[in-house]
């Protein structure tokens, strides 16, 4: 993986966390709610795994944001 994929892996991890954090929502209920694992929801956040349009897809539903507020480089 380059630099720069992990650096955007890194952005949109801290973009689920600042927004789950500000509607005060923990790792385990977001996972449960977007019928994800708590384990992946955590290695999404630290940039551990790259994942899929539809798993992003699901985490916004959650979070009541678009898809592309969990990628902009000023989402939050």
């Amino acid at each position: 993986m380059e630099l720069s994929d992990k650096k955007y892996l890194l952005l949109i991890g801290n973009n689920i966390r600042k927004l789950r954090e500000i509607r005060g929502i923990s790792q385990f209920e977001l996972a449960t709610e977007s019928d994800l694992s708590k384990n992946q929801i955590g290695r999404i956040e630290r940039a551990e795994i790259s994942t899929s349009i539809l798993t992003l897809k699901k985490i916004a539903d959650v979070l009541s944001v678009k898809v592309e507020d969990l990628i902009a480089e000023a989402s939050v």
